[in-house]
């Protein structure tokens, strides 16, 4: 699975994408995002963190399939 970053994930991990492999089994947004957290302990800090799949925003109970678009929409901030 390769993950689209932006904004403050982007720094976090260091580059624009990020690839999971595929032993690492995660089926749901929900899990994706407790992996992340694992992984990069600063992304579980971030005050709200979206995630969209096939260019649509995803609740946390949504399936995640091989070769889906997933990408991290970091909170926004500005004025």
């Amino acid at each position: 699975m390769e993950i689209l970053l932006f904004g403050i994930t982007r720094e976090i991990v260091g580059s624009g994408t990020l690839k999971i492999k595929p032993e690492e089994t995660i089926q749901t947004v929900g899990q994706l995002k407790a992996w992340l957290a694992g992984q990069y302990p600063a992304m579980g800090k971030l005050s709200s963190l979206a995630v969209a799949v096939d260019s649509e925003y995803a609740d946390d109970d949504q399936p995640l399939q091989p070769g889906q678009e997933v990408a991290l929409i970091p909170p926004v901030s500005g004025g």
